[in-house]
């Protein structure tokens, strides 16, 4: 049964003007751990390949907290939600501390799905029970 469903778009030129101003902070403010190191993997390769990274990861992280119907608010968070890559490269969603508890005490499942193209970064998250 699906519990709920949730989409992003996010204009990757915002994001990285937001990048610019705010530097690294926003980084580790949006990335759990496992995700920073690929960030930083990625832009050290080439920076705009660590920019839409990181859009990818803020979209999926955007639509999670709309499929769970949560938003932005406790126990979901930036760092507690964390968008990975199976060796298949299929992206999954891995949880920690509350909100990790919190899902799976009501037997949730996620799945994800998400996409960048030159301007936008886009995801879409279907929550099932």
């Amino acid at each position: 049964m699906i519990y709920g469903i949730g989409n992003d778009i996010c204009d990757i030129r915002r994001l990285r003007a937001t990048l610019e101003r705010r530097g690294e902070r926003f980084a580790e403010t949006v990335l759990g751990p496992q995700e920073l190191q690929v960030y930083h993997q990625r832009q050290a390769r080439w920076a705009d390949r660590g920019v839409r990274y990181l859009a990818t990861r803020f979209s999926a992280k955007e639509a999670f907290s709309k499929a769970i119907g949560l938003g932005m608010r406790m126990p979901m968070s930036w760092r507690r939600c964390e968008i990975l890559n199976l060796p298949s490269g299929q992206p999954h969603i891995v949880l920690h501390g509350d909100l990790q508890r919190w899902f799976a005490e009501k037997g949730l499942q996620a799945h994800v799905s998400i996409t960048d193209e030159s301007d936008y970064a886009a995801s879409f998250v279907i929550v099932e029970k």
